[in-house]
């Protein structure tokens, strides 16, 4: 099959890898750009970094207080935060797989200690409210904005000329913003038919939600939130 990978980088050439490693022809539609922003730490201690994402960690490589950051426990959510921590210096990496919920469960688990607050590493446009959960838990928490993510106006010309075509069978969605994004790209290209008759494979019923509310007609989500269960969808075992 020849599928679409929509994920940004570095997590596109990843999930590409893994499909090509399946036999599937792939092409990427990155129809988000991740970016660091520029950020301030407070000057408090803190008892853990908490992250969502591996794009929080690739944001920190180079700030001037990595040190001290890869110093403290690392609470995160999923494979590929946890190598992308301890690939930047972190130790202890505490890790959930299947998405945020019960990320603040994890750390209340995991961090008996609650009088430093918790340094959570987020991106600007945040699904949930992971910082009223850990409040819930008992903690405070220190949010800080360390990245974003900027939405591309088309889709790459090669994957237009693909879609317009019918040669493209599937396209992966790890995220609602990044459903999102795709349809609009698609749209503003005039592939809105061809985009809707393709088979979405989601990561949640939340990612698929957009593409429902589209006319998508062939949609699969995942039974959990995360990379193996997507492509499960393709390759059932």
């Amino acid at each position: 099959m020849l599928l679409l990978v929509t994920r940004p980088q570095p997590a596109a050439d990843i999930t590409a890898a893994a499909l090509r490693s399946r036999g599937h022809d792939v092409m990427l539609a990155p129809v988000l750009q991740v970016e660091a922003v520029d950020f301030e730490l407070g000057p408090g201690l803190w008892s853990a970094v908490l992250s969502t994402s591996a794009n929080a960690f690739h944001a920190i490589a180079r700030h001037q207080r990595r040190a001290e950051l890869t110093g403290l426990p690392a609470i995160v959510a999923g494979d590929r935060s946890a190598e992308a921590a301890r690939a930047l210096g972190f130790r202890h990496v505490i890790a959930k797989d299947g998405g945020v919920k019960g990320l603040a469960r994890l750390a209340a688990a995991n961090l008996p200690d609650r009088r430093h607050p918790l340094l959570y590493l987020a991106g600007e446009d945040r699904a949930g409210d992971l910082a009223a959960d850990l409040a819930a838990e008992g903690f405070s928490v220190e949010t800080v904005v360390v990245y974003r993510a900027v939405q591309a106006s088309t889709l790459p010309q090669a994957v237009q000329e693909a879609v317009a075509a019918g040669r493209v069978d599937g396209v992966l969605h790890f995220s609602r913003r990044s459903a999102e994004a795709f349809l609009a790209s698609g749209k503003a290209g005039g592939l809105i038919d061809r985009i809707r008759a393709l088979r979405h494979y989601c990561m949640s019923a939340q990612v698929a939600e957009p593409l429902r509310a589209a006319g998508a007609g062939s949609i699969l989500v995942a039974e959990r939130p995360d990379e193996a269960a997507v492509l499960g969808l393709i390759d059932p075992a």
